[in-house]
């Protein structure tokens, strides 16, 4: 059996490949610089998790688990004025969900904000911080460019004395918002724009969720995150492709608050997935506007969207393993994602028989008012999920689609005078339709040959059309969603103006689904496949007892093909 391991196939009793992080994680035992590992995920709690935040929990936590460490979730609550509890559950309960354990290292970026300022005043002592007085404005003139040096803030020289009198200041709440802030002193002529003093510290007269008043002076990220890692013990801190360049400023950190056993950052590559949304403000947006009907609405990608779509935490594994774990850019297909649950969902889901748009067939010489029961196979490639009855009867439903009167060529399921058959029953002949005064199609009539019970003609001959049905004696009604990208796919995610190109058909109601009876007790969660429908889910926010609403995971036809083992 084939595992797929960096986007290739590798044969389980071959060594499988070693991702460049693991590479570099074996070197660092190897050589004595750590004798153990330790990783964490740092999460901004300012909106929900979405598929590209799925890979860095996989990533870390996987290494964590794979070297016997352990793994640390961290909030990166150092930004009150974005920060809010919602947001902190979401996340706790998407990582759970994933499958990582961080049980007793639950932390905060608050947690060390003590910590972080007695760091910034060794700094101050060391002479390697001060306070600075520029405006926003003047920050960034000072700054240079790519091309351009930057020029030294006229506070550079400042004495140790006098930028500890001011950070007290800072401190203690005399400071205006925006007048002062404590800038490192590295390298104003630094082609790495990052190491040109960069703000550690600003003044920000905000109430904090966790520390309430006690603090108006609060991190930078740059400042707080590597003297986080370091203070948990963290030895590898895996991070997206984009702080690549502040990685000299994280080492700059750590070497000079002179921490013992400093951590170490490498950067890998972010998850892009084509035609979505993921930025935070659109997704922001969406909500306000009522576009969606919360983060977790199953046509964004967020965790929780796709968990109340139905995608399974092992799908979203296969995903992330898929695409593998490289220094390069890329992106995927939605496709590849769908291909994933299906593959999960194929030997776990049972097949029912649920008809979306629904017709009335009548089997015009079947004994009216009697019923029977017709053995089913829940699931034909997993024998262990076994056997069902169905109720079968005079009166049942199909898909409209099912019927034409006057069928194109090649069209083998249900017009007047062929025979098909239903699904584990009985061959039937189409012999007419009833239609109201507009001409819809109101009800379907045929007859049924009783000798084929269970799907087959003892005389040895073949019907090319085979439909699905409910019965009509206990078929229950349910509402069905349908979902489409939530942007046009053609036209692509934004328009000019930088908005969204929204897809008017991405979601489709429907309301009188008939379903087997069964299904009608369906519980939150709950995964079926639907016959010639696709994958569906329970929705976890709509549904009621006894009223289960059932989401579109994904339809069965794939677009997307495995690579085949080279």
């Amino acid at each position: 059996m084939a595992e797929i391991v960096n986007n290739s196939i590798e044969e389980k009793d071959n060594t499988p490949s070693r991702n460049f992080i693991e590479q570099e994680i074996d070197k660092d035992l190897r050589e004595g610089v750590y004798d153990h590992v330790h990783t964490r995920f740092p999460p901004e709690p300012n909106g929900f998790l979405h598929i590209g935040h799925a890979k860095s929990i996989i990533l870390n936590s996987g290494l964590a688990d794979e070297y016997n460490g352990k793994f640390n979730l961290r909030f990166d609550d150092t930004n009150p004025t974005k920060e809010r509890s919602e947001f902190m559950d979401a996340i706790l309960r998407d990582v759970k969900w994933l499958g990582a354990d961080f049980e007793d290292r639950l932390f905060h970026a608050s947690d060390y904000f003590d910590d972080m300022y007695e760091k910034a005043v060794f700094l101050i002592k060391k002479g390697k911080a001060y306070v600075s007085e520029l405006t926003a404005e003047q920050m960034r003139e000072y700054r240079g460019t790519l091309t351009e040096p930057g020029k030294d803030d006229p506070n550079r020289d400042r004495s140790v004395e006098e930028n500890l009198r001011l950070f007290e200041e800072m401190k203690s709440g005399r400071v205006e918002d925006g007048k002062m802030t404590l800038r490192a002193k590295i390298d104003m002529s630094s082609p790495n724009i990052n190491m040109r003093d960069p703000i550690i510290y600003r003044v920000a007269h905000m109430t904090h969720a966790r520390t309430g008043d006690k603090w108006c002076i609060y991190p930078m990220y740059d400042f707080a995150h590597p003297i986080e890692d370091a203070m948990e013990g963290i030895t590898h801190s895996i991070c997206t492709l984009e702080f690549e360049d502040h990685r000299p400023l994280y080492d700059w950190v750590v070497k000079e608050c002179e921490f013992a056993n400093p951590p170490r950052q490498i950067e890998f590559a972010k998850m892009y997935l084509t035609n979505v949304v993921t930025g935070k403000r659109y997704i922001k947006k969406l909500v306000e506007d009522g576009v969606v009907d919360g983060w977790d609405d199953p046509r964004l990608v967020t965790i929780a969207a796709l968990r109340r779509r139905g995608y399974t935490p092992e799908s979203i594994r296969m995903f992330v393993n898929l695409l593998g774990i490289s220094k390069a850019n890329s992106s995927a297909e939605m496709a590849e994602l769908e291909y994933c649950i299906r593959e999960d969902l194929k030997p776990k889901a049972k097949r029912m028989m649920a008809v979306l748009n629904p017709v009335k067939l009548i089997i015009d010489n079947y004994e009216e008012g009697k019923t029977e029961k017709v053995t089913v196979e829940n699931n034909k490639e997993n024998p262990e999920l076994g056997t069902r009855e169905v109720t079968f009867g005079r009166e049942l439903y199909i898909e409209a689609e099912d019927f034409m009167e006057n069928p194109p060529k090649k069209y083998f399921r249900m017009f007047p005078g062929n025979e098909v058959r239903l699904m584990n029953a009985y061959y039937v002949t189409c012999t007419g339709c009833d239609k109201d005064e507009n001409g819809n199609i109101t009800a379907i009539h045929c007859t049924y040959d009783p000798e084929t019970r269970g799907g087959d003609s003892p005389d040895g001959r073949k019907v090319k059309g085979t439909i699905h049905w409910v019965a009509a004696a206990d078929a229950k009604t349910v509402e069905v969603r349908l979902y489409e990208n939530l942007t046009d796919e053609e036209k692509g995610v934004y328009n000019e103006d930088g908005s969204l190109n929204l897809n008017p058909n991405s979601e489709t109601v429907l309301k009188d689904a008939k379903v087997e009876a069964q299904l009608a007790e369906a519980k939150v969660g709950d995964r079926f496949q639907f016959v010639r429908n696709g994958f569906f889910c329970v929705d976890s926010k709509d549904s009621k007892e006894g009223n289960p609403v059932f989401n579109r995971i994904v339809s069965l036809k794939s677009s997307f093909k495995l690579p085949a083992a080279k």
